[in-house]
């Protein structure tokens, strides 16, 4: 009798062990198909069809293996394994969507688009021969590469769900440009400019006298074709209204960037407008508690007319704003031990943002890297000193660098072989941007922010990305006009009026995006006020930081999922 039930329990056993194989071997197919498919591409080549042919095939192949996905018993996974399954899900849907909502119709914003940095392939020395005849195949690519581009933004005026004219403000400046009469002065021919020493006479004549008809016909003639398209075909037939519900299926779409944005379902455009709303009014309270304790004998606007013009406020060379974050962020490193438990391999420095492109960024940001032997880098932005205020300089290290995106980003290239490749590259921004926020509420007990400067600088960020809240629903959801959303964040924030108008046309032409941000931070503070209350003196935050990150890049939902269960691991102990 007792050999019978023992072997009835070693037969329930082997069968429950080999559905957990099972389910495993399951995920694990799945994973490599989606990571060794033309699918995998979150950082797609170049080379790649793209036209609407191409983000069909993408789809379908999403539905099929999504499909796989569902026969999965996540019961019989690990933990990390549950997760990775729902990321899988996750990054499928999207391309799903792209295909449903025809995103792939409208691949450009007022700050991005396919023809912008197509000069960066410049940016080269040649060594050898083979190098610059593989340069002479990209420009002859070049062609084909732009009127895939062309075809889809053709497709999408007669579809009506173009850009609106309204944010391509002096939009001609990025192809005039690359519009030169002596084909020598383009960006294109750079390489060609200072051939190396060892190459021939011969060759060099050889290469200029093939570069120059190929830039000219390949380039400059293409800019001239991009002129063309965007003036005499696209801004007259641009849609009229701002708002992404004004297209067809628009409602849907929103709300379909707003569960992907916030990688949840929990929220709907009157709820996030909401939320904005009384955060806005809570910070803008916690400022005028500030400006109130300082003495100053103005109103709101009067004294941040006193930030923008006061001198004291702003370095005089890129040197002492440079020594200045380097200083900040030294500070924060020192910190960091006592709010974390794993700290990343890859070192960071502070750097100059690239003279080629600072004229571009308002603020700074971070330069990431996937190598082993490169570090990442806090770029600051030393360029027109006039705009770059120094209070506000903690509180976007603290963003940039640590414990912010260098610190999140770097953990998450450094989770261990056993994670999917896929997770290691993944960027969800209500996470990363979540995270860069919440970082900047952490340098506060850090004690960073030294002076009430520093904390209003803090506090200004803040009530940017809650003010994104009210806009990005404003004109999506609402019918707000450009002009509303100007007079908002100008009331209500410290940005110059270029920043304004510029941040304005930002999210007219990328709906949901921006909501990121902020509804990231929110759920984040939201799991450790719970996880706090919970706990009382159990709460350790260098543990809840590790339950946060631990697991790289996740969905908000997830982030829930693992603090509740880390506050009833710490509660029954």
């Amino acid at each position: 009798m007792k050999n019978k039930i023992l072997g009835m329990l070693i037969l329930i056993l082997s069968i429950f062990a080999c559905k957990k194989e099972s389910s495993k071997d399951l995920l694990t197919q799945a994973i490599k198909e989606y990571e060794t498919e033309r699918t995998y591409d979150f950082k797609r080549s170049e080379s790649v069809e793209n036209t609407i042919a191409y983000y069909q095939k993408e789809s379908d192949f999403a539905v099929q293996l999504l499909e796989k996905l569902s026969k999965i018993d996540a019961a019989g996974l690990s933990k990390t394994d549950q997760i990775s399954l729902e990321l899988l899900a996750f990054t499928l849907q999207d391309k799903v969507d792209t295909h449903t909502y025809k995103m792939y119709l409208n691949p450009i914003t007022n700050e991005s688009a396919f023809h912008l940095n197509l000069s960066n392939m410049a940016n080269r020395n040649f060594k050898d021969k083979k190098q610059a005849l593989s340069y002479l195949k990209q420009l002859s690519d070049l062609p084909k590469r732009i009127d895939y581009n062309l075809n889809l933004l053709s497709a999408g005026v007669k579809e009506g769900i173009s850009q609106p004219k309204a944010v391509f403000y002096n939009y001609e400046n990025t192809y005039d440009k690359h519009i030169v009469s002596d084909v020598t002065q383009s960006e294109f021919y750079k390489p060609f400019i200072n051939l190396p020493k060892t190459f021939s006479e011969s060759l060099k004549d050889s290469l200029v006298v093939e570069a120059k008809k190929s830039v000219q016909s390949n380039a400059i003639d293409q800019y001239k074709k991009i002129k063309a398209f965007f003036e005499e075909e696209y801004f007259p037939n641009t849609r009229k209204g701002l708002g992404v519900s004004t297209i067809p299926n628009g409602k849907e779409f929103y709300q379909n960037r707003i569960d992907f944005y916030t990688t949840s379902k929990e929220y709907t455009a009157e709820d996030i407008h909401q939320i904005g709303l009384k955060e806005v009014a809570r910070i803008k309270a916690e400022m005028q508690q500030i400006i109130t304790d300082l003495g100053f004998k103005g109103s709101f606007s009067d004294f941040l007319k006193f930030l923008r013009t006061d001198k004291q406020f702003y370095a005089k060379t890129p040197k002492e704003l440079l020594m200045y974050a380097r200083d900040i962020a030294k500070r924060i490193d020192a910190e960091l031990p006592k709010f974390f438990k794993t700290l990343p391999r890859k070192p960071y420095g502070v750097v100059p943002v690239p003279a080629a492109i600072a004229p571009n960024y308002t603020s700074g940001r971070y330069s990431g890297s996937r190598g082993e032997t490169t570090a990442g880098f806090y770029w600051v932005n030393t360029y027109n000193l006039p705009s770059r205020t120094l209070y506000t300089i903690p509180a976007l290290t603290a963003h940039e660098a640590v414990p912010g995106h260098h610190l999140q980003i770097s953990l998450n290239n450094e989770l261990p072989d056993t994670f999917p490749r896929f997770r290691r590259g993944l960027y969800l921004s209500a996470f990363g941007e979540g995270w860069g926020l919440y970082s900047e509420y952490l340098a506060d007990e850090m004690n960073i922010y030294t002076t009430p400067y520093e904390k209003f600088g803090q506090l200004t960020y803040e009530m940017w990305r809650a003010c994104r809240l009210v806009v990005d629903t404003g004109v999506h959801a609402k019918g707000w006009t450009r002009q509303q959303m100007i007079d908002y964040m100008a009331a209500n924030t410290a940005l110059s009026m270029h920043e304004v108008t510029t941040e304005t046309d930002r999210y007219i032409s990328w709906p949901g995006q921006a909501l990121s941000y902020k509804m990231g931070e929110i759920k984040i503070r939201e799991m450790r006020k719970k996880a706090e209350a919970a706990l009382g003196e159990k709460f350790n935050i260098r543990d809840f930081h590790e339950v946060i990150l631990g697991e790289g890049t996740v969905t908000l939902s997830i982030i829930e999922k693992r603090v509740n269960s880390y506050i009833e691991q710490i509660k029954n102990e």
